[in-house]
């Protein structure tokens, strides 16, 4: 088993196709307030697609997604399928691990993603051209300036044999494994500094696609492998089952601003509405550009929220008062003097 980074040339082409797999944002927390993220309440989730469908998947593309004793099939038969899974929630560190089978025929790519509201990104990709590799990438905020984070892994038969495809995602570093065995490592200080590094609430998703439609741009079918004919399909990716390990499990995730960096995530003890802070039964602490600035900091424990914490002091929030094991929230009123912290326990 072989593993090698893309030449800028082969990651340039990669990121024309940038977009794919159903890979988007609705509302970037980067940019403005959005709604909290529904989490992963247990730091497990073990689903078997030989046993058929689950609530706890929505369908995201274009074209079915079928269910046998063989596992989840994705298939795309005609123009226009692209056939794709999310999970119904969102995870924040941990695993992810999928066994799969990936689709044959010349343009077509089969894909793990993970991603987030904000655009971090962590792939495994497989063309269907290309049955003994598989190619690794990772996307900060959206970020496409740079050409060269595209890494490739040999890996024999992809398609005729299933494999265990495995993402392992700490605040340090992101490891790819295949069968148990590391074929790539991304330290948090090689993602320029951190910035680059995919931080945030990320949700799972399965899929297939054409990279080589002949609508495509040229480079989008250069890099996919080549044109596809439909003709020769259907063709079909087909995915046994999905492990995720949640190291960070909470009801919701919210963003307390908007750096984007890990330390401004809040695990949240109930179902929030809103990125912003929320107080109890939902109540909305002023957001926005409103004189309050709130953050209400998971479920009271100061271990849990020390990274919230630390990052709030490294903005000049200091002197936090903290309470005794209740749920608190802390309001920062912007004065012309500075900042003022008034603490309000339940």
């Amino acid at each position: 088993m072989t593993s090698s980074i893309w030449p800028s040339f082969l990651g340039f082409l990669a990121l024309i196709a940038l977009g794919s797999c159903q890979t988007w944002t609705t509302c970037s927390p980067t940019l403005r307030q959005c709604p909290a993220d529904a989490g992963l309440t247990s730091p497990t989730y073990f689903v078997d697609f030989t046993r058929g469908a689950t609530d706890q998947w929505k369908s995201i593309g274009t074209g079915d997604v079928t269910y046998s004793s063989s596992g989840a099939a994705f298939t795309i038969s005609r123009k226009g399928q692209s056939p794709t899974l999310e999970t119904a929630w969102y995870f924040f560190f941990g695993r992810a691990e999928v066994h799969m089978r990936a689709a044959p025929g010349t343009g077509i790519v089969s894909c793990i993603v993970l991603e987030s509201d904000d655009l971090d990104e962590i792939d495994w990709e497989w063309l269907g051209g290309s049955p003994n590799e598989v190619q690794t990438n990772y996307f900060g905020k959206g970020n496409t300036t740079t050409y060269d984070r595209g890494g490739k892994s040999g890996v024999i038969n992809t398609q005729g044999a299933t494999h265990n495809y495995t993402i392992d995602w700490t605040p340090a570093a992101i490891t790819w494994y295949i069968d148990s065995v590391v074929v790539r490592t991304l330290a948090y200080t090689d993602a320029v500094g951190g910035k680059n590094f995919p931080q945030t609430p990320m949700r799972l998703k399965l899929g297939i696609w054409a990279g080589g439609d002949p609508d495509n741009a040229n480079g989008t079918i250069a890099w996919a492998g080549g044109v596809t004919d439909y003709g020769k399909g259907p063709f079909t990716m087909v995915v046994e089952s999905v492990t995720v390990t949640n190291a960070n499990p909470a009801k919701s995730y919210s963003y307390s601003d908007f750096s984007g960096d890990w330390t401004s995530i809040v695990k949240n003890s109930y179902y929030a509405t809103s990125s912003r802070a929320k107080g109890l039964a939902g109540d909305e602490v002023g957001i926005g550009s409103s004189l309050y600035e709130g953050f209400k900091l998971g479920s009271g424990s100061d271990t849990d929220n020390a990274p919230l914490l630390e990052n709030m002091v490294s903005r000049g929030i200091s002197n936090v008062v903290r309470g005794s094991g209740c749920p608190w929230i802390i309001c920062v009123i912007w004065l012309p003097v500075g900042v003022v912290l008034l603490p309000f326990f339940f």
